[in-house]
C-alpha cells in the first residue's frame, strides 16, 4: 500500500444486511483508490456501520464508536444506529458525520469531507464482485431494502423504511459475478425474501438479454442455473412460496435453490401473534410444513421465536411448545423478548418479569435440542455432500479435522459438519458419510 494513500478503518456491526452495506461501502472506497486498514492506529478515518435492532447491539455500537474515538479520533458512523443521529451525538458528540442505513452516497461524502479521494483509473482496480466481507467461497446477495410489514416488536420499517426491490437484471448480474469469481454459495438476504418485486408490480427486466420478472419465483429459478448453491434467508410465509418447494426438491443439494427455508413464525399462539401483527394461524403453518416435506423430504426448515412477549401467559407459551414439538423443526433459535426504542410492543400491557422470560427460553431450548438431537442422529451412517470452511490442525493427522457445512446449516447460524482426519482446503464440496452426532453437530469420514 502507498503510505500516501489515505487510509481508512472499518468495523462492520450487525446482521448479514448490514455486511452487505459494509461490502458496498468498501468496494466504493475501494473504487476511488483508497486504503482499507484492518486497525484504528493506521486509519486516517474510521467508518463504523452500526446497529440499532436491540439494546445489546445499541450497547455494542456505542461502545464501539467511543473505542474508535479514544484509539483514532475521527469516526463516521452510519448504519441503523445512524437513523437516530441525535442518540448517538449525545453518547459521543465528536464524531465528524452521522448517516443512517443505505446511505452510501452520504458516507461517501462525509470520507470525502475528510479525504481527498486519490483515484489513479489505471491503478486501482476492483474485482466485478466487489469487495467482500465473508470468505472466497460464500457471500450475500441482498435483493431489496425495507419492509412493508408492521410487527409491533421491529423497528425496521423506521430505520430502512418500506420494500424497496433491486431490479432484477443488477441482481442477477451481481450473483453471476460472485459466481464466476469462484464464490461456492450464495445466500439471499433481505428483511422480506418473498415479497421481492411486490413494490415494483414485478416490473420485468432483462438478464443474458432475456426478460425475467421482478418476482421470488423467477428469480429463484434463474440463480439455480447459476454453478452454486442459492440458499434463501428471511422467508415471509406467502402462499406464493409453496411453489418454490418443487425448485428444491429438483435441485436437492449438489447446486441451485437448496432444501432450506429460513421462515421467522415468532410463536404459535393466536393471541400473541395478533399483538405482534403476525400472521395468526399456527394450525395451518402446521398443515403446510407437512406439504413442504412430502414435495421435498429432505428439506431443512429453520425459524425464530420469541418467548416471554408482553402479555404472554403460561398458556400461551404451552401453545409454543406444542407446536414446537409437532412442528419437529430442524434448525431453531428463540430470544427472550427485550424492549426496543421506538417499537410499539412497548406499550402492550402486562410485560412479563425477566426471570421468567430467562425461564421460559431455557425451556424453549431444552425441547428444540431434543428435537434436534433426534433429527441429527437420524442422519448417522448417510451420505451427504458438503461444502468446507476451515480446518483445525491436530496434534497427529488423525485428529485434524476439516469444518465443513450440509445444505441444512447456514454459515453463523447453524450446525457443522466435522470431518475426520482431514485437512481439506476452505471451499471445496466434497462426499461425506455422516458417523456421529450431537445436538448441533454431526461428524463424518471422507468418502473416496
Amino acid at each position: 500500500m502507498d503510505i500516501n494513500q489515505p487510509k481508512v478503518g472499518f468495523v462492520s456491526l450487525g446482521c448479514p444486511k448490514a455486511l452487505v452495506d459494509s461490502e458496498r461501502i468498501l468496494t466504493q472506497l475501494k473504487t476511488e483508490g483508497y486504503g482499507i486498514v484492518p486497525d484504528y492506529d493506521g486509519a486516517d478515518v474510521v467508518v463504523i456501520n452500526t446497529c440499532g435492532f436491540i439494546d445489546s447491539a445499541v450497547k455494542e455500537s456505542l461502545d464501539t464508536i467511543g473505542e474508535a474515538l479514544q484509539e483514532n479520533g475521527k469516526v463516521i458512523v452510519t448504519g441503523c444506529l445512524g437513523a437516530d443521529a441525535d442518540k448517538v451525538l449525545e453518547a459521543h458528540p465528536g464524531v465528524l458525520a452521522v448517516t443512517g442505513p443505505h446511505a452510501y452516497e452520504a458516507v461517501m461524502g462525509a470520507v470525502h469531507e475528510q479525504l481527498k479521494p486519490p483515484h489513479d483509473p489505471y491503478l486501482d482496480l476492483v474485482p466485478p464482485q466487489g469487495i467482500k466481507l465473508t470468505p472466497k467461497h460464500y457471500a450475500y446477495l441482498k435483493i431489496s431494502e425495507g419492509c412493508n410489514h408492521r410487527c409491533t416488536f421491529c423497528i425496521i420499517p423506521s430505520l430502512r423504511g418500506d420494500l424497496v426491490s433491486r431490479p432484477i437484471g443488477d441482481v442477477m448480474q451481481e450473483a453471476e459475478n460472485l459466481v464466476n469469481s469462484g464464490v461456492k454459495e450464495l445466500l439471499v438476504v433481505s428483511q422480506d425474501t418473498s415479497a421481492y418485486g411486490i413494490d415494483t408490480k414485478y416490473q420485468t427486466g432483462f438478464w443474458n438479454g432475456r426478460p425475467v420478472k421482478s418476482h421470488i419465483q423467477q428469480l429463484s429459478e434463474s440463480l439455480g442455473e447459476l454453478d452454486a448453491w442459492v440458499r434463501l434467508h428471511y422467508v415471509y410465509p406467502y402462499p406464493h412460496v409453496d411453489k418454490l418447494i418443487p425448485l428444491m426438491a429438483e435441485n436437492a443439494e449438489n447446486k441451485g435453490i437448496l432444501p432450506y427455508l429460513d421462515i421467522p413464525f415468532q410463536h404459535a399462539s393466536h393471541r400473541i401473534l395478533k399483538d405482534m401483527r403476525r400472521p395468526a394461524h399456527a394450525e395451518k403453518v402446521l398443515t403446510r410444513i407437512a406439504a413442504w416435506r412430502a414435495m421435498c423430504p429432505d428439506i431443512t426448515i429453520r425459524s425464530t421465536f420469541i418467548a416471554g412477549f408482553p402479555g404472554e401467559t403460561e398458556e400461551d407459551f404451552e401453545t409454543l411448545l406444542s407446536f414446537l414439538r409437532e412442528a419437529q423443526l430442524d434448525r431453531v433459535g428463540c430470544f427472550a423478548y427485550s424492549e426496543v426504542e421506538g417499537a410499539v410492543s412497548n406499550d402492550l400491557p402486562n410485560h412479563v418479569p425477566e426471570d421468567e422470560k430467562q425461564y421460559r427460553l431455557e425451556r424453549f431450548m431444552e425441547v428444540q435440542a431434543e428435537i434436534s438431537a433426534n433429527k441429527l442422529a437420524a442422519k448417522v451412517g448417510k451420505r451427504m455432500r458438503v461444502l468446507t470452511d476451515d480446518t483445525q490442525q491436530g496434534d497427529t493427522e488423525a485428529e485434524d479435522i476439516t469444518i465443513a457445512r450440509s445444505s441444512a446449516d447456514a454459515p453463523e447460524i447453524d450446525g457443522a459438519v466435522y470431518i475426520e482426519g482431514e485437512l481439506l482446503e476452505p471451499g471445496q464440496f466434497a462426499e461425506v458419510e455422516i458417523t456421529h452426532s450431537d445436538e448441533h453437530d454431526l461428524w463424518a469420514k471422507l468418502v473416496d
